[in-house]
């Protein structure tokens, strides 16, 4: 969400088959700054206006993509204590998906196509070479299916949980019965208590995700209830809920082919470090390395960022 976003960060709009797609990327200082031009002794606050000076171009970096997780309340903002960090050298990009945060959030039965379509309409549209992309949990399973069917659109991947949430055929994540998810009216109300109530946010945060509760922040539950309370948010997580993007992540990883690397927190619930490195194992080939991140959870970017931030500076 925008106003979670961190300084020098702004929003950006696309244009995808299923609707409007927000972004965020440089867009003021400290990172979208005027420079002085080669040579000049001059610092930019001195320089006159329109002498020696140059507008810094993100675009000319490269791109960093970062996809967010799926799951009540979900957006960009889940990576925005990383990629920071980032933004000197890369052009970031971090969306929120379609059903998600501030993007648009079409009524609809959504499906894995939606986000295998989408996601590749983004690469498409913002980036102008191969990207790098940082990607967790279900959404980095659709990375790497992407990455199978589009290799050109992709350099590398740097994958946190990667999963399919049915992976080996072990369903995982779903903890409510399917028959009371898609009852009429119940599935209101099992959204509203669940994602759009602070007091289960942060519950589920800090007993789900987080490997320790006292990380969770109060800024943490406001960017997620702020997300899951945007209209027809409900759609979206409710086909997470039911199962319906799902799939067997390890029918698809053996035929990856771009150079990846995977991180795993060592205590995420749902879908255990066992499965990651059973995952790994299938496609040591295209998966370079698989790095336990100790003492975190599903999302050891949010829970201990400056773990992932060095991580990622030394494999990048």
């Amino acid at each position: 969400m925008l106003q979670f976003q961190p300084p020098g960060f702004g929003h950006k709009v696309i244009h995808t088959s299923l609707g409007a797609m927000v972004y965020y990327t440089q867009t003021n200082a400290p990172w979208a700054i005027t420079v002085p031009l080669r040579g000049s002794k001059l610092r930019v606050a001195d320089a006159p206006e329109g002498v020696g000076k140059a507008i810094a171009d993100t675009k000319d970096l490269r791109p960093l993509l970062f996809l967010h997780n799926f799951g009540g309340g979900a957006s960009a903002y889940e990576w925005s204590k990383v990629y920071p960090a980032f933004a000197s050298n890369y052009h970031i990009l971090a969306p929120d998906l379609i059903g998600w945060g501030e993007s648009a959030h079409p009524v609809r039965d959504y499906k894995i196509r939606d986000y295998l379509s989408t996601i590749a309409e983004f690469i498409i549209q913002t980036c102008r070479q191969p990207v790098t992309v940082v990607a967790s949990s279900l959404t980095a399973a659709f990375a790497i299916r992407l990455a199978i069917v589009q290799p050109n659109l992709f350099q590398a991947l740097f994958l946190v949980s990667p999963s399919g949430f049915d992976d080996f055929g072990q369903g995982a994540g779903r903890r409510l019965l399917l028959s009371v998810i898609n009852t009429p009216l119940f599935d209101n109300l099992i959204y509203i208590l669940g994602a759009e109530n602070e007091i289960a946010v942060r519950n589920f945060l800090q007993s789900f995700l987080f490997a320790k509760s006292q990380r969770v922040s109060q800024e943490m539950v406001e960017a997620y209830l702020t997300s899951a309370q945007q209209p027809n948010a409900k759609f979206a997580a409710l086909a997470f809920l039911r199962g319906d993007l799902y799939f067997d992540l390890s029918l698809y990883i053996q035929q990856l082919t771009i150079p990846t690397v995977i991180f795993w927190g060592e205590k995420a619930q749902f879908t255990s470090i066992k499965l990651g490195q059973r995952l790994a194992n299938l496609n040591t080939r295209a998966i370079q390395d698989f790095y336990a991140i100790a003492d975190a959870g599903i999302l050891p970017h949010l829970e201990i960022p400056e773990v992932v931030i060095g991580l990622l500076q030394r494999y990048l």
